[in-house]
């Protein structure tokens, strides 16, 4: 019996809401006000969820009831059929996701404050050169001093010095067990460098090819000395505004490359341009974090460089072309067809398909090291409806498992096939991305880039035609829509979203307002 204090609430009707296939009209009440033609545009497309909810949930349980008669699926087949029922009736024609993703290019078509953008370019040219400042007067200390008085030989007795009898009962310990004292180090050693030495150099900045945003995010400033041909690099790090740190994160020697086709050469002057890759064995370097030593190889990419020294030492050294010139250009000519051909298949779902594709890889990567087989590849490639033709498939499956284990790292993969932005589109996203990581976690919450994320500056939200908060949740849909978590969005994910949004857009400044637009960096 129902109780007589509480209010008659009506049953709902779900028929009356989703609405049957025979019905023709809407029953609408009498003598109720004309509504406005918003609110008939937001009642309509709130019955269309409805229906479609609907039609999901019916599917779904019909689904279900045919999976429990039939055998259990594996798990590789669970997740090709969350996205083959996901990609199945997607060909050319463009999802509501790609057509939400497409309306950050809305950004490019209202340029950024000239006024505001020359003053914080101006501005990051100076900390830029504060920055470069500050690391080369700390390579110069420890090469000129530190070096000098950790010098092994220093705590080598000189021939008069060691001919001088000790007593016994003397309590003079032989320097090489006592605690050396200023007057007996040395100003110089054998090893000991000059000034001069070190003025040969060339001076770059370069990043960690890493989807982890701690590691991404280094700040990892190098010099290549030609006198002797080694290298050192060193990680800056700031606290706060006003305390800074120098560190070194390769240590000065002479290192060779670890993979391709110069495996196992010397690091010369020619290997040094914008985008070369630096390579090296994680177990030579003790010091490095932990998330690093995972991996068997560091890989680091030079995204900027001293051009005026860099052209004036090349001027004074001779470097001979070999053969594995003429390869690498054969490899970089191959991987440009594909990338042509898959940049035409891409064409305005770049988005989609570059985040759905990383996060596919990453759940067929059961041991989390980044290496998948060729199988997987292929298989992928089908499943997303990316045609590349056997051969081409074959030529660059050959190029990228060098080392012969049958097995390629998933990132290298989507680099090598589909390209990627240049280092500097690429630095305005590790912005972005650092401001929103305030914390350097490596992710950053979807409540924190809500609350970052501005539109106010879109073109549709100036005329009129939608509204700052339709224009922010379209952003937030199609950014998350692939992540991993739903609470989290971590720097593989933020760079794959405006890597295939990236495809799209041909000039840099224009990619660069995307990002300075919103961000407001």
């Amino acid at each position: 019996m129902q109780n007589p204090c509480l209010p008659v609430v009506p049953r709902l009707d779900l028929g009356s809401l989703v609405g049957s296939d025979d019905e023709e009209e809407d029953i609408i009440p009498e003598n109720l006000p004309a509504s406005a033609g918003k609110y008939k545009l937001k009642c309509q497309q709130y019955k269309t969820e409805m229906k479609e909810g609907y039609k999901w949930y019916s599917q779904r349980n019909a689904e279900k009831t045919k999976s429990n008669i039939t055998h259990e699926q594996s798990p590789r087949n669970k997740i090709d059929d969350m996205y083959v029922q996901r990609e199945e009736e997607i060909t050319d024609d463009l999802t509501t996701l790609d057509r939400k993703a497409l309306l950050q290019q809305g950004y490019a078509d209202n340029p950024y404050n000239t006024l505001q953008n020359t003053r914080k370019s101006d501005s990051e040219i100076v900390a830029a050169e504060k920055k470069k400042q500050t690391v080369a007067e700390q390579v110069m200390i420890d090469q000129l001093s530190r070096a000098v008085i950790s010098d092994p030989e220093q705590n080598v007795t000189t021939e008069k010095q060691g001919s001088a009898p000790i007593l016994p009962e003397s309590n003079i310990a032989p320097l090489r067990v006592r605690k050396r004292t200023l007057h007996e180090t040395k100003i110089r050693t054998q090893s000991t460098l000059t000034e001069n030495m070190l003025s040969h150099k060339v001076q770059f900045d370069s990043r960690i090819i890493s989807r982890n945003g701690r590691d991404a995010c280094r700040e990892l400033i190098g010099f290549f000395f030609t006198h002797d041909q080694s290298l050192t690099i060193y990680e800056y790090r700031q606290f706060g505004k006003n305390r800074t740190n120098v560190l070194p994160f390769i240590q000065k020697n002479i290192y060779s490359h670890q993979r391709g086709r110069r495996k196992g050469k010397q690091y010369q002057l020619g290997d040094f341009y914008i985008g070369a890759n630096l390579t090296f064995l994680s177990s030579d370097h003790p010091r490095l974090s932990e998330n690093i030593k995972e991996n068997t190889l560091l890989i680091l990419r030079i995204t900027n460089i001293d051009q005026i020294a860099l052209d004036s030492l090349r001027t004074d050294s001779v470097e001979h072309e070999d053969d594995i010139n003429s390869q690498e250009a054969n490899d970089r000519l191959a991987f440009k067809a594909i990338q042509d051909k898959l940049k035409e298949q891409l064409h305005k779902r770049g988005v989609r398909i570059l985040t759905g594709l990383a996060k596919y890889f990453q759940q067929l990567d059961k041991e989390g090291n980044g290496l998948l087989d060729k199988a997987d590849f292929e298989h992928a490639l089908k499943l997303f409806h990316l045609e590349v033709s056997e051969k081409d498939f074959e030529s660059s499956w050959l190029i990228l498992n060098d080392n012969g284990n049958g097995k390629v790292d998933y990132g290298e993969f989507k680099r090598a096939i589909f390209g990627e932005m240049n280092e500097y589109r690429k630095s305005f996203v590790r912005k972005a991305f650092m401001k929103l990581d305030f914390n350097k976690t490596g992710s950053v919450p979807i409540i924190d880039i809500r609350k970052c994320y501005c539109a106010k500056k879109h073109p549709q939200v100036i005329s009129g035609h939608t509204t700052e908060e339709e224009i922010k949740s379209s952003f937030l849909e199609t950014l998350k829509g692939d992540c991993s978590k739903s609470d989290g969005v971590s720097y593989g994910e933020f760079e794959d979203y405006y890597e295939g949004l990236s495809i799209e857009i041909v000039e840099d400044e224009d990619f660069v307002n995307i990002l300075r637009t919103p961000w407001g960096i």
